[in-house]
């Protein structure tokens, strides 16, 4: 017998049918005599429309409110499958975030999770007390923050709450069920030749996150890695068995290292430049801490000096914080002195990540060649012990995406 979490996004109840679907998954486990608890999400464009209904009220809204609207969408599909479940004969009940209650701070729109507490879950699950263990269906992407007010974790935040949960109740493993049915080499789409992983480090899919690859959420594999909970990427739409899927584990699992795993891209990110910036101690800490002050990540950031002794910064923003960026710094103006601001949009990100860059030479070499063969022009550059990223104009992602993949010898043969 084993403590499972099975987590289902969007497109994996997307429907009435798609519900019952997950319904028999469920069922399975359980008749299996495993205890399970499963995290789900709001259905495939709930969360769009309810964010765009804020939207066209209010571009600038009451990030409160927000988390009270777009929360509702997860409480509907737990109610639904805790029905779906009930049908079939499985004992189960929906679980919202306060009621567990999972505890967050006060960023609303997104909130961190700071505690769980998870004892009834898990005194149900195991059936104690009562005349069957009850399959805990909980809504993902929310909790409570700490003046009672519902917090919501960010778009894909219902990864993060399925692994926190298994972190929180000492599951044996977290297994999220989505669209794709495992981590790819990059996105089959655009790389028809991509090959499906059958294990990935925690830090390679950490920074495959990171930069963009939408399988897993960022904070959801940073608190798995923490807790060394072991997660498994599989499809809601094929059979699973033991070895279905991409398992997100220790490196020291992985016998064979590739030097270079994946090729991610992202065109969620906008470019700010801060032109003519006065060159005295102080000034980065002005900059980046307006932007902090508006819960705003900053991600790759490069600083030139000119000979009139200013500076020009530039850094990148998720697309959807521009506007939220662009008036921090209009703000803190008189402090910062600067001449002018120039923003992009129409930027991308592509990564290259690969725990064997640690003991290789030239990694950053072949992706700067294998780009300049193809005239692509790098923007930015940044880099970490396992990934290289630059930034480069949006209409070329898909031309440098394949011309990495092929660089580094990640076609499928």
């Amino acid at each position: 017998m084993a403590r499972i979490v099975m987590k289902f996004g969007g497109t994996s109840v997307a429907d009435l049918d798609r519900i019952r679907n997950v319904a028999q998954r469920v069922a399975r486990e359980v008749r299996a005599a495993h205890e399970v608890a499963v995290v789900v999400s709001a259905m495939a464009g709930v969360t769009n429309q309810l964010v765009g209904w804020c939207q066209a009220l209010s571009p600038l809204h009451d990030a409160r409110e927000y988390d009270t609207v777009v929360a509702t969408g997860e409480q509907v599909t737990t109610g639904l499958l805790a029905i779906a479940l009930q049908e079939i004969g499985v004992e189960a009940r929906s679980w919202q975030g306060w009621q567990i209650p999972i505890h967050t701070d006060r960023a609303h729109g997104k909130a961190r999770i700071e505690r769980i507490e998870g004892a009834e879950l898990v005194r149900r699950m195991r059936g104690e007390g009562m005349d069957a263990p009850q399959v805990a269906v909980v809504a993902g992407f929310q909790g409570i923050g700490p003046d009672g007010r519902v917090t919501t974790l960010g778009r894909g935040g219902s990864d993060t709450s399925a692994v926190a949960l298994a972190a929180a109740i000492g599951a044996d493993r977290c297994d999220i069920y989505t669209d794709v049915d495992g981590v790819y080499t990059t996105d089959p789409r655009i790389v028809p030749g991509a090959r499906k992983l059958d294990r990935i480090s925690y830090e390679e899919m950490l920074e495959l996150a990171s930069v963009g690859a939408k399988v897993l959420q960022t904070r959801s594999v940073e608190m798995a890695m923490n807790h060394r909970v072991r997660v498994r990427v599989l499809s809601s739409f094929q059979d699973a068995d033991e070895t279905s899927g991409t398992l997100v584990v220790d490196e020291d699992e992985i016998v064979e290292k590739e030097i270079v795993s994946g090729i991610a891209f992202s065109r969620d990110e906008a470019k700010v430049t801060i032109r003519r910036v006065p060159d005295r101690p102080g000034i980065a800490a002005a900059i980046f801490g307006a932007m902090a002050s508006e819960n705003i990540n900053v991600d790759m950031i490069v600083q030139n000096l000119s000979a009139d002794g200013t500076t020009d910064m530039t850094f990148t923003v998720g697309k959807s914080d521009l506007p939220r960026a662009r008036a921090a710094l209009d703000a803190a103006r008189p402090q910062i002195g600067y001449a002018e601001i120039e923003t992009d949009a129409n930027v991308a990100k592509v990564s290259v990540v690969g725990v064997g860059m640690r003991s290789h030479a030239g990694v950053a070499n072949t992706m700067f060649r294998a780009l300049a063969d193809r005239a692509i022009n790098i923007q930015v550059i940044s880099t970490s012990e396992i990934k290289v990223s630059v930034l480069i104009a949006a209409d070329y992602t898909e031309l440098a995406v394949r011309a990495l993949h092929t660089a580094y010898g990640l076609d499928a043969a």
